[in-house]
């Protein structure tokens, strides 16, 4: 199963602090998250998407088109492919590609080819791709969370953009693309269309497992009568409130934004209390991933 171009990119939260060196324990858990995630992705591969003929992108959609057409076993597809591509990216790339790479390039297949036999849940299409879908992503998500990769088609990508130039999340969805276009070419136009929902899912479950649900929300507040806005948000709302300087686009005047992080709850407070100090005031509210800090979570 392949990592996409968004699942490349490892969060901050999983990064060690600089100048702190991996423990024993740290590296013995990096490489259980690779087993564990793999584990993750190979069920929910053989028990929602190889059954009903999803094949959403990447080495495991090339297999799951070669068994239906060849009837060759998908891990045997997924470890020809898959091997060669991680010494190609190897080669090619460079040594960045680690250990724990090549374990999840090897024990995935082997994975897939213990639960080959596990009756799937549902024969339903669409809830195999949402389904399938979530757990390939919870399963890469806990595999980026220990800093490795599955290997597939995203070594591939990697190695076409570092010599044609071409972006990595082009050539990461030109793959994706042919692999799910010759679904609907090799098994029907339906089961394409189910691979693009299991691929969207997918997409969007990794990034909760990377970044978490975002339960916390960001405001930035722009008012002619700041000084009155910080006061109640420090008092009535007892949260903290940043003052960023900023001038208007239009008349150049020097104005202050306000920045205040409050969960969901407070949403509707902060709303309110902004409307009775100021109703003319302009607030912008959007989510925020990760909030680490006094008030919210630690690392």
């Amino acid at each position: 199963m392949d990592s996409k171009n968004n699942e490349v990119k490892i969060s901050k939260r999983n990064r060690r602090p600089a100048g702190r060196k991996a423990t024993p324990l740290d590296v013995v858990w990096s490489f259980l998250q690779v087993i564990i995630g793999s584990f993750i992705v190979a069920l929910s591969f053989n028990l929602f998407l190889a059954p009903n003929g999803i094949a959403s992108g990447g080495v495991s959609g090339i297999s799951i088109l070669v068994h239906k057409t060849l009837g060759i076993t998908p891990a045997y597809t997924q470890w020809a492919l898959n091997i060669p591509l991680f010494f190609a990216g190897l080669l090619l790339l460079g040594k960045r590609f680690a250990l724990k790479t090549l374990l999840g390039t090897i024990v995935l297949p082997l994975f897939v080819l213990l639960t080959a036999d596990w009756s799937p849940p549902t024969d339903n299409m669409l809830l195999a791709a949402i389904y399938g879908g979530i757990g390939v992503g919870i399963g890469l998500g806990i595999v980026f969370r220990g800093r490795a990769s599955t290997g597939g088609l995203d070594l591939a990508a990697q190695i076409l953009h570092r010599y044609t130039g071409i972006p990595l999340g082009l050539a990461v969805a030109c793959f994706d693309g042919c692999v799910i276009a010759a679904s609907g070419i090799f098994i029907s136009p339906e089961a394409a269309l189910y691979a693009l929902i299991g691929l969207f899912v997918t997409s969007k479950t990794i990034d909760i497992i990377q970044s978490g649900i975002p339960l916390s929300k960001v405001a930035f507040i722009i008012s002619d009568h700041a000084d009155l806005l910080v006061n109640a948000i420090l008092h009535d709302l007892d949260r903290g409130v940043t003052r960023l300087d900023a001038h208007g686009g239009y008349t150049n005047e020097k104005r202050q934004v306000l920045m205040v992080v409050v969960g969901q709850m407070e949403v509707a407070k902060l709303k309110q209390l902004v409307r009775a100090v100021d109703p003319g005031a302009f607030v912008i509210i959007s989510n925020t991933a990760e909030v680490v800090g006094q008030g919210f979570k630690s690392e």
